[in-house]
């Protein structure tokens, strides 16, 4: 393995790491409404288990409630149920053709509760990050043992590695931020 393939490769890992958390972001709850809340749902409708968005339309028609239109009217009720099932503590109402989330405000102490989960994710995250920036450590040092990489390189390799995982800590703790900022919104 060259030096160019273990840095593709950490970049690679990494971007998948980034975009993790990104979707688990995405998922949790701020002040208003966001479709993100219910996009990891899974709904029990034709005799398998599909995602929501597969099986109706998600809006937000204003701040504080979602609305669920099904593709077809057949899956309203299966749609209802894994809402109610889920964890997400919301009321679906059901008016025969779609389904309205209401979204209460979040309280002081439940935003405090998702800032925290915010902090948990990113941590993980960035301990992801330094498991990649190991594993291509590991590489390069395999590389020059191997006589693929000399000296000098697997020490640039190292470096760049190092400076890889860096930029990728910064993005982390940007987007933990502001998806903190988003949570203790109107608090």
């Amino acid at each position: 393995m060259n030096s160019e393939e273990i840095l593709f490769d950490a970049e690679e890992r990494m971007d998948k790491a980034v975009s993790v958390l990104k979707t688990s972001l995405a998922g949790i709850r701020t002040g208003r409404a966001n479709p993100g809340l219910v996009d990891s749902l899974r709904v029990e409708a034709y005799g398998s288990t599909t995602p929501i968005k597969q099986l109706a339309s998600i809006g937000v028609p204003e701040p504080t409630q979602i609305v669920i239109r099904p593709y077809d009217p057949g899956t309203l009720k299966d749609i209802e149920k894994a809402i109610i099932a889920s964890d997400l503590g919301f009321n679906p109402q059901n008016d025969g053709r779609l389904i309205r989330l209401n979204i209460p405000p979040l309280s002081t102490e439940t935003r405090r509760k998702m800032v925290s989960r915010v902090k948990e994710l990113a941590e993980e995250t960035r301990i992801s990050i330094r498991n990649i920036r190991r594993d291509a450590n590991k590489a390069a040092d395999q590389a020059e043992r191997d006589k693929e990489l000399s000296e000098d390189e697997r020490d640039e390799t190292k470096e760049s590695v190092q400076d890889l995982t860096k930029s990728y800590e910064d993005k982390i703790s940007s987007l933990a931020k502001a998806k903190e900022v988003e949570v203790m919104e109107d608090a």
